[in-house]
């Protein structure tokens, strides 16, 4: 309860701060808008000079696509760790986090929290819907819950491989360009990973695991049976990495020496 309070009064903090600079806060949101819309016109783009990328239809990955957006929507809304080595360590305010009596990753997640990027996952919902409506997909009953099953799922994959990025840091305090890089990597995970050779297939499976984010999930709704297997490992993949992330931020804290050290 003590955290779920901590968690509640950050976010009425940080809502009536963005409320102040609502220009900016709508300016942000259209500069993400712009960047989704420019990666929706490259799948229109690629698939202008064919028909199917090995068996996936157009509307096919337009809707992996859309998925996608939602658990990477809720990534950047609760994980936005980008500059942690930078920030926290090279400056020298995780000595500041440590002195409080709550986790340091918790503190952090909370001071870094950008809820606006939530809607990011009102984009990928309307992109899934207008995919779906052009496949002809069923919606179950148990659709929903699934969804929010699989989205928390890949947002825990997102979350849990970029807090392992993070604890580099703990050990080589040295600005590192691993987390862009990383970044970079993630967007394989909006493709079917079948469209790439086998190596890249097992890394963006077993890995980094970015598959689960996106493709894995999504091929659940697209009724993908030859997939169905990795669609239900998607929680246990999310659960699996952030759990070991967690621990080896705890490892990485005791190895933490202060910023004059």
């Amino acid at each position: 309860m003590f955290y779920l309070s901590m968690f509640f009064q950050y976010t009425s903090q940080y809502i009536k701060t963005r409320f102040q600079y609502r220009a900016d806060l709508f300016v942000e949101f259209f500069s993400d808008l712009l960047s989704q819309a420019i990666n929706l016109v490259f799948i229109l783009v690629v698939f202008g000079h064919t028909s199917l990328l090995n068996g996936w239809s157009r509307d096919e990955i337009i809707f992996i696509y859309g998925f996608f957006l939602v658990p990477s929507a809720v990534f950047s809304a609760f994980f936005n760790i980008w500059d942690f080595n930078e920030r926290y360590i090279v400056k020298g305010e995780l000595d500041r986090i440590l002195t409080r009596p709550i986790h340091s990753l918790f503190q952090i997640i909370l001071e870094r929290i950008e809820l606006e990027s939530l809607l990011g996952a009102i984009t990928g919902l309307a992109v899934m819907f207008y995919a779906g409506s052009r496949l002809g997909l069923e919606v179950h009953w148990y659709d929903p819950f699934l969804f929010v099953i699989f989205v928390i799922g890949g947002a825990l994959v997102y979350g849990g491989i970029f807090i392992m990025i993070a604890c580099i840091s703990f050990w080589a305090d040295a600005r590192t360009s691993l987390m862009p890089m990383m970044y970079n990597i993630s967007s394989y995970g909006r493709y079917p990973v079948n469209i790439y050779n086998k190596l890249i297939r097992f890394v963006l499976t077993w890995i980094i695991p970015f598959a689960f984010v996106g493709v894995y999930p999504a091929a659940f709704f697209l009724g993908k049976k030859e997939w169905l297997w990795y669609s239900c490992l998607t929680p246990v993949i999310g659960v699996v990495f952030f759990i070991l992330s967690i621990l080896l931020w705890n490892q990485g804290v005791k190895k933490y020496r202060g910023a004059g050290n």
